[in-house]
């Protein structure tokens, strides 16, 4: 069954039976920050009735909501409302997502909710079973069941998610219960063996599928493991909740026992006369593991591929991944899940195929020929394999061929007629076997992991610290190899807690040392892949390593490489099929966590420290031109900053300032890795990683990146100081001034600006200098201090003129404007606020027009003109918007809200300031916080909400206090009014 999105063009969809997803028109849509889910989960969940706003607040944080809960809750309803309705128009109605009353309600068709498609297929399957239709009953299930993919509402959170993810759950078992019951009514009772086993042991206590499981394997003549089923499941229920099984159990017991013709769905099929009577199947399965965890829908999918053999074809089935991702292990359970599917046995061999001597195909041939009775073995490959496809060709087997090297080393091994089947594993895809199925076999869900850490750990001791435990499988890479490896050497030091594992494993230099016992070794289990691959493919995944990147565009690949685009996705393309690199988007490429360790200890290992800062210099130079190209379109006219390092690259071309915006966003977790590499390395890495910095800044005003950026900064200004590179600190020192005065650390932002000048020549006509004069001017104008400040903003606007930078020019009009009321001179700062609007309106540059109306807004509320000041706030605040400058967003919404509260409209006021208040904690920005928390403090007064309205100013004048901004006094001032005019109710009794 396909997807339900793919099959209505057009429509929403949306997705609760796994990670909460919506789509439109096939395309996926962004459904925002965790909470933001949360909001939208409660509302498809309550299939179209009202929500009530303390409803969604409980259901988001419980009993723990924020000051702000209901000014976060409107912003995420805004959001999510952009996502559904897209075309809206500003201040239109909503149409599906409504306000109602004191809340929300989602309107939607039911169809567009797989929740409520899996209702009706599961209540007409119980139909269609009640009549004697279990076919189409099973069908239905099957159907229905399809739309599940993972565990319900993954990675949403709140108390409401928690409680429907585990009602949610329980639905999907009952279902997967009566899947099995009707295919057990149809006479597929070895098919649902391999399910009802995996079933039970994830739902140890549910006693009907135990029931099922023992009525399945006594129809597949295994009366003993039946009755073993009952024996386990009673002392489970007799130790876990000191009970005896319940009737039905009971009854499936006895009838066994008396061995009931009526359990038997259809008489046994009899031998085939051919058949040899001395003829012993093969069984040559390797033991399959006590605690296989997880896996469960790729192991159902798996028996499908693998038992589906029909017309003339053999079924081959090839599982890929890299080393220790479970495929062995995977590929036997499912094996043993099938045996008997296959009753003429089964044959294995370890190919050896990621080792340096893999095993010879002739002598393979050899070993499986006496396994099946061949009186005698001829010389040649060739004839061998005749023999071999002759004597399985009546005959249904199962072969594992594990560990293979590549195809050629398959092909001889493979039966030539259909009714046997093949399930291969290998490092590499083999995607050159005709007809196979490929499947990759990834890592483990956390959840699964966790599984397989507490079955060989002990529940226990993973209950008693379940954070810690879950940062040991992340250490793990949520690689089976290594989360068995951590395990068991925890399981074997019983004096190590959880945590103490996980310290060790967090250090990654020392993580794949750690991640050995005995001879298992994650580190040596890479190594076998890497030891198969060509130089110049080595040579990629070492260079590959060097930045800490999520993921790899082509362009970045080719650049670290030193090569043409085409010849690097050729080299690329080829680490992805020998499962060394991963590529889940085509022309991205990206590292397991392991992976890049181990590449990152080759490198240290080669030492070829030239050529590794070659690639890192390569990648900078691309970097670092594409983001002057983006400068180029975002700020038209605007003066770029002066490089330290001459570029070799022209970088990529963008189509527009969309275009820039999208490689900006995409690409700045590069950048940052790139430029945290180059920090740590040589002069010539540090002045390209120094001109990024200056460059990135004034693109990127995101304070959420501020704690890295500050930590990279750190080390340059350390290598700059050693290098004696004055050029580079002056840049070093005002990167750090500008994260200072976002974080609101003033007084520390003017020290670090004041230095970035002293660095640079007083004659400096320069880029840097107007950046710092103007940025060290904004920080004394916060701390009232006009008089101070407008010298250094006449000085950069000077500059300005000399260089023809009219964006920045106007831009430092705006500033002066505001430097120019501090000082009490309104008419001359209104003035240069309205020719800043005009020369930004002239030259076309959208981020200068909405700094210069945003300022102008500033100037006329301080200036007595409300009114007019809230019209240009808001026109700034929708091309902030248009930006996704979310900083901005929110001092213009505070600033709108002052403006509102001066015309006295109270909610409208309050309104803005919840939402700037939201905007502003979701960032950390402080002054925006503060600049808030007074609006609306001061709209809650006029509401009638005294208490909550004097709390929010309480708020305000803290963070204006700790920043030493001129906005504590009047703050307090109407604190102190409020308490004296209405005090609080004293506390209730």
């Amino acid at each position: 069954m396909e997807r339900q999105e793919k099959s209505h063009p057009g429509a929403l969809r949306f997705q609760v039976l796994g990670p909460l997803q919506a789509w439109r028109d096939g395309r996926q849509l962004l459904l925002g920050s965790p909470q933001q889910q949360a909001v939208l989960t409660a509302l498809l969940l309550s299939h179209g009735r009202p929500v009530t706003t303390q409803d969604l607040v409980d259901g988001l944080w419980g009993d723990r909501p924020p000051p702000q809960a209901v000014a976060a809750l409107r912003t995420y309803v805004s959001r999510l409302r952009s996502v559904i309705e897209p075309h809206r128009e500003v201040r239109a109605p909503a149409e599906l997502l409504i306000s109602v009353s004191d809340g929300y309600a989602l309107r939607i068709p039911s169809e567009s909710l797989d929740l409520s498609l899996f209702d009706g297929m599961f209540g007409k399957a119980s139909a269609a079973r009640a009549a004697g239709d279990s076919r189409e009953a099973h069908r239905l299930l099957v159907d229905g069941l399809s739309l599940w993919s993972g565990r319900p509402l993954a990675g949403v959170p709140g108390p409401y998610a928690d409680a429907h993810r585990v009602r949610l759950t329980e639905r999907q078992a009952t279902a997967q219960e009566e899947r099995c019951a009707a295919a057990l009514d149809i006479g597929l009772h070895a098919e649902v063996i391999g399910e009802l086993s995996s079933l039970a042991a994830e739902h140890p206590l549910r006693e009907r599928l135990r029931e099922l499981l023992m009525l399945a394997l006594y129809r597949c003549g295994r009366q003993a493991e039946s009755l073993g089923v009952y024996a386990d499941t009673r002392k489970l229920l007799i130790e876990e909740l000191g009970v005896e099984p319940g009737t039905g159990l009971a009854t499936m017991h006895a009838r066994i026992l008396a061995a009931d013709p009526g359990l038997m769905a259809a008489p046994a099929a009899a031998p085939r006369a051919e058949e040899s009577p001395t003829f012993v199947p093969p069984a040559q399965l390797p033991a399959d593991v006590s605690d296989f965890s997880g896996r469960g829908k790729l192991v159902d999918e798996l028996r499908e591929m693998v038992g589906s053999g029909t017309g003339q074809a053999v079924v081959v089935t090839s599982l890929a991944g890299i080393g220790g991702v479970g495929k062995t292990t995977l590929a036997v359970h499912v094996a043993h899940s099938l045996r008997s599917e296959f009753p003429d046995g089964q044959l294995y061999v370890d190919l050896r195929g990621a080792g340096a001597s893999p095993a010879d195909p002739a002598v393979v041939l050899g070993y499986f020929l006496h396994a099946l009775g061949a009186p005698e073995t001829p010389d040649s490959v060739e004839q061998r394999a005749a023999l071999y496809r002759s004597l399985l060709a009546d005959r249904r087997m199962l072969i594992l061929l594990d560990n293979a090297r590549d195809a050629q080393q398959l092909m001889p091994l493979i039966p030539g007629v259909s009714g046997s089947a093949v399930l291969v594993t290998s490092r590499s895809r083999l995607a050159e076997i005709p007809g196979a199925h490929l499947v990759d076999v990834e890592e483990l869900t956390p959840d699964e992991a966790l599984a397989l850490f507490s079955a060989i750990v002990g529940e226990q001791r993973v209950a008693a610290e379940p954070d810690a435990a879950l940062a040991v499988v992340k250490a793990c890479g949520l690689l089976p190899l290594a989360v068995r490896i951590a395990a068991a050497r925890l399981a074997s030091r019983p004096r190590w807690s959880v945590s103490d594992l996980a310290r060790r494993l967090a250090d990654q230099r020392r993580r794949l040392h750690e991640l050995q016992l005995g001879n298992l070794a994650v580190e040596t289990t890479i190594g076998l892949g890497y030891g198969q691959l060509r130089p110049e493919e080595a040579r990629a995944f070492r260079l590959l390593s060097l930045v800490d990147a999520p993921d790899l565009p082509l362009p970045a690949v080719a650049a670290l490489l030193g090569t043409t685009e085409t010849d690097a996705e050729a080299l690329a393309e080829a680490l992805v099929e020998a499962n060394m690199l991963e590529c889940f988007t085509p022309g991205r490429y990206r590292y397991h966590d392991l992976l890049r360790l181990y590449a990152q200890r080759q490198n240290e290992r080669l030492r070829d420290t030239a050529e590794q800062d070659e690639a890192l210099l390569r990648l900078l130079d691309v970097l670092l031109a594409t983001m002057r190209n983006a400068s180029r379109l975002i700020e038209p006219d605007d003066l770029l900053p002066e490089l330290l390092h001459g570029l070799s690259a022209p970088g990529l071309d963008l189509a527009d300032g969309t275009a820039a915006q999208d490689w900006l966003r995409a690409e700045l977790p590069l950048v940052l890795a790139g430029v945290e590499a180059a920090v740590q390395g040589p002069p010539q890495l540090l002045r390209p990683a120094v001109d990024l910095f200056i460059i990135l800044r004034s693109l990127i005003e995101d304070p959420t990146h501020g704690p890295r950026i500050r930590g990279a900064l750190q080390a340059a200004e350390g290598n700059a100081q050693s290098y004696g590179d004055s050029a580079a600190l002056a840049r070093i020192r005002f990167a750090v001034g500008f994260l200072q005065h976002v974080a609101g650390e003033f007084q520390h932002a003017e020290v670090s600006l004041r230095e970035s000048l002293a660095l640079q020549g007083p004659e400096d006509v320069t880029h840097l200098r107007i950046s710092a004069a103007n940025l060290l001017a904004i920080v004394l104008s916060l701390g009232d201090r006009s008089a101070e400040a407008l010298p250094f903003l006449e000085q950069a606007h000077a500059i300005s003129r000399r260089l023809g930078a009219v964006v920045s020019e106007a831009r430092l009009l705006g500033n002066m404007a505001r430097a120019q009321v501090g000082l009490g001179n309104h008419t001359a700062g209104v003035a240069s606020a309205r020719s800043a609007v005009t020369a930004a309106r002239a030259s076309g540059n959208v981020p200068c027009l909405a700094d210069t109306l945003y300022q102008l807004g500033v100037v006329l509320r301080s200036t007595g003109s409300a009114a007019e000041a809230a019209g240009h706030l808001r026109e700034a605040y929708e091309l902030y918007r248009t930006q996704q400058h979310r900083i901005w967003e929110g001092y213009s919404l505070a600033r709108l809200a002052s403006c509102l509260l001066v015309d006295e409209r109270h909610r409208e006021a309050a309104e803005a300031a919840e939402e700037s208040l939201a905007i502003a904690q979701e960032i950390d920005a402080a002054y925006c916080q503060g600049l808030a928390n007074a609006a609306l403090g001061e709209a809650l007064l006029k509401l009638g909400q005294p208490a909550r309205g004097l709390a929010c100013l309480q708020e305000a004048h803290s963070v204006f206090a700790r920043l030493g901004v001129p906005e504590a006094l009047p703050v307090q001032s109407l604190v102190d009014a409020q308490r004296h005019t209405e005090p609080l109710a004293p506390p209730a009794p």
